[in-house]
């Protein structure tokens, strides 16, 4: 089953539910992967690490909309970003804990041979393939400059 297929379900059950909060971000999700879908030539499929890609972005979203309304104090617009967040990460693969990106990272600079901070480059490139959607690029990113510097 596709994701849009999950997510046409998923809407249909919160419909049925009658729970409004849920079916907001579902359309959103909905919305976001019409999006792409429609920015592809004629009958071409979006693959599986495009809509990937489209829900870590929809996520990256709500988190920084969350952060914003936390320091405006705006509780009731906090709750409904960080409820809608909750929703959209129930569809993108199990995030890796720090210490399993740790010593994935260790294993890709002991493979590429990476010794400095000159090498980040292959290594962030080498990283984003092996955790699609599993890791936060900045988190990666972070613990990359620590392992090489």
């Amino acid at each position: 089953m596709s994701l849009e297929e999950k997510i046409n379900a998923d809407i249909k059950q919160a419909m049925f539910a009658k729970d409004k909060a849920k079916l907001d971000a579902l359309r959103a999700v909905k919305a976001a992967v019409l999006l792409v879908k429609t920015s592809k030539p004629q009958g071409q499929e979006i693959t599986a690490e495009e809509e990937i890609q489209t829900l870590q972005r929809l996520v990256k979203q709500r988190k920084e909309a969350s952060l914003t309304y936390k320091e405006q104090n705006r509780e009731d617009l906090y709750n409904d970003e960080v409820f809608q967040l909750e929703v959209i990460e129930q569809y993108l693969p199990k995030q890796l804990s720090e210490e399993e990106i740790r010593e994935a990272l260790k294993t890709i600079i002991s493979e590429l041979g990476a010794t400095s901070p000159k090498d980040m480059g292959k290594v962030m490139q080498s990283a984003q393939k092996t955790f699609a959607g599993q890791a936060d690029n900045k988190l990666v990113s972070q613990i990359v400059k620590e392992l090489l510097g």
